[in-house]
């Protein structure tokens, strides 16, 4: 499986905000520490919002940070937000599928597990684990900015 940018940059704007947490985050720190087109960044940033894991405040001294405590934030719920459901095959999505052995195959079995197994390892991810080596990715974060 491969997750679109749009995914990973949300994962990267929910984790930098926890990383900054309890202090606001402006659209502009996002792109000036990952490198990341800002209508990109402000795209993210407003579906997470609507979504509810961010909260979100306008104008001068505005920014945003996370709408609940990133414990609360599953990864697997983020990456069906931003994806929605997997579709690894055809056969997935009955009503477009044109395999005549669909309901027999094995290998749309054997997909199916494979694909479960990989949400349900990111089902068990929170925003609060993926931040957890705070010191280091602060690290990491701050050689961006001074490099």
């Amino acid at each position: 499986m491969k997750l679109t940018t749009y995914t990973t940059y949300a994962l990267r704007v929910l984790q930098l905000t926890a990383l900054r947490a309890p202090d606001l985050v402006r659209v502009d720190d996002v792109v000036a520490v990952h490198g990341l087109a800002r209508p990109h960044v402000v795209k993210i940033v407003h579906a997470l919002g609507r979504a509810g894991y961010l909260e979100t405040k306008r104008g001068r001294g505005g920014g945003f940070r996370l709408g609940m405590a990133p414990g609360k934030i599953i990864v697997g719920d983020v990456v069906r937000l931003t994806e929605g459901e997997p579709e690894l095959v055809e056969c997935f999505v009955p009503e477009s599928n044109t395999c005549p052995l669909i309901g027999i195959c094995r290998l749309s079995a054997a997909l199916h597990e494979a694909t479960g197994a990989f949400m349900a390892v990111l089902d068990r991810l929170t925003v609060a684990d993926i931040s957890a080596n705070r010191a280091e990715l602060v690290e990491r974060i701050a050689e961006r900015q001074d490099g």
